[in-house]
């Protein structure tokens, strides 16, 4: 079996929400590999979570653990492809 790459749209409750700490907590996921910013405007900055994992797990329900986490306001599934 291959593997799955996932990416993830992480939108921060507020402007206000550290980015730093928040993508320290979203890191500690396994699986994580790569977060980039992406502006969203007004002073908002959505995160672009990039995952990978085993197609033979099966999908691990990454946007339940990072809706948990404190200061996210909406997760997206976004591209998911097998590489």
């Amino acid at each position: 079996m291959g593997q799955v790459a996932l990416t993830m749209r992480v939108t921060p409750e507020s402007p206000e929400v550290d980015l730093k700490v928040l993508k320290e907590k979203i890191m500690e996921i396994e699986g994580v590999k790569q977060i980039n910013d992406k502006p969203i405007g007004f002073g908002l900055v959505a995160l672009e979570v990039f995952m990978v994992f085993d197609d033979k797990e099966g999908a691990p329900d990454f946007e339940e653990k990072i809706k948990s986490i404190e200061g996210v306001g909406s997760v997206e599934s976004g591209d998911i492809t097998l590489i």
